[in-house]
């Protein structure tokens, strides 16, 4: 008899998304169909926005029953009016500013060190990465989190499709910049563009996940939409939204918020409760939606899958 012992991260897939809502979404393809705009007898291709809605529902999709935050999901009104975007202002209202940001059309391309650069227009991500649902853990680095179930695929799918180059070391990831429709910009004070990066190492960890889709649906624009990243173990800063650009370089990019105030925000950016920002302590974070405090775990929990990448980095800064 063969026992399965569920991992640290597995979520039962009951927990993921409501029924009504799986349900309620299929029918709604169903109903699409019917009125001669999806699949016919034929073999016609759906249209860009049924293509969409099919690739980011969750019952269309499939959902990876791997992962489990060990908390209950955040309601998705609260994860989708409670954001960090400064290209849309620096309160946690940016939402309302943020409908302005169009969705489509939207590429984004993929160069530097790599055999075959491209640029990839956002439905054709949808239609050829392999998609699926995850449940992951967001902490930010101002001590609050959040538990969201994202749709995307893993960037290890994307830097395949390119063929990193053997000098390729870093993952640098820009945000767009569209002045008539981010307000925030303004603040010329900050380095636009934001850039954030990672190691060709850590992007190539299973964990780390590029994400077109939030509670089975497209994500917001508020949230990163139509494209951001997302690694889990990481302050939630260390996301890139609305990706326009992802280029494999050699060496280290100067981060965004890096290049403000390195001494608080560094470029490794692992949760760490033991280490505390340099003006509050981040041994326990406050759960978005409940008010309850909660204590913060190393890697934010994931420590098992990816503290073997930092065993030869420990003269390195790794918390933020």
């Amino acid at each position: 008899m063969l026992i399965r012992i569920p991992r640290g991260w597995e979520i039962p897939e009951r927990d993921v998304t409501p029924e009504a809502l799986v349900f309620g979404r299929r029918a709604a393809l169903k109903a699409a169909a019917g009125l001669g705009i999806g699949l016919g007898a034929g073999g016609i291709a759906l249209p860009a926005l049924a293509q969409t809605a099919a690739a980011t529902d969750a019952a269309a999709v499939g959902r990876n029953p791997r992962y489990l935050p060990g908390r209950e999901i955040t309601a998705e009104k609260d994860a989708t009016t409670y954001n960090n975007y400064y290209e849309f202002g620096t309160d946690k209202g940016v939402y309302r500013a943020a409908q302005k940001l169009p969705q489509r059309p939207w590429t984004v391309k993929v160069d530097g060190l790599v055999d075959s650069p491209r640029e990839f227009d956002i439905e054709e991500l949808l239609k050829t990465m392999p998609i699926e649902e995850r449940v992951y853990r967001l902490r930010c680095v101002e001590a609050w989190s959040m538990v969201v179930p994202w749709t995307g695929f893993p960037i290890s799918a994307l830097l395949k499709a390119v063929g990193p180059r053997p000098d390729a070391k870093y993952v640098r990831f820009e945000t767009a910049v569209l002045p008539a429709a981010m307000p925030g910009l303004r603040q010329s004070w900050y380095p636009w563009p934001y850039i954030e990066a990672c190691t060709v190492e850590e992007a190539a960890n299973d964990l780390s996940f590029l994400v077109t889709g939030a509670y089975g649906k497209p994500l917001p624009p508020q949230n990163g939409g139509p494209i951001r990243f997302h690694q889990p173990w990481k302050y939630g800063f260390k996301a890139g939204k609305s990706l326009v650009k992802i280029s494999l370089v050699a060496q280290r990019p100067k981060t965004f918020w890096e290049a403000i105030q390195a001494s608080e925000y560094g470029f490794w950016a692992n949760v760490n409760p033991e280490v505390s920002h340099p003006r509050w302590s981040q041994a326990s974070e406050r759960v978005l939606g409940s008010g309850e405090r909660i204590p913060t775990q190393l890697f934010n929990g994931y420590g098992e899958f990816v503290a073997g990448l930092y065993t030869n980095l420990q003269k390195e800064r790794l918390w933020a």
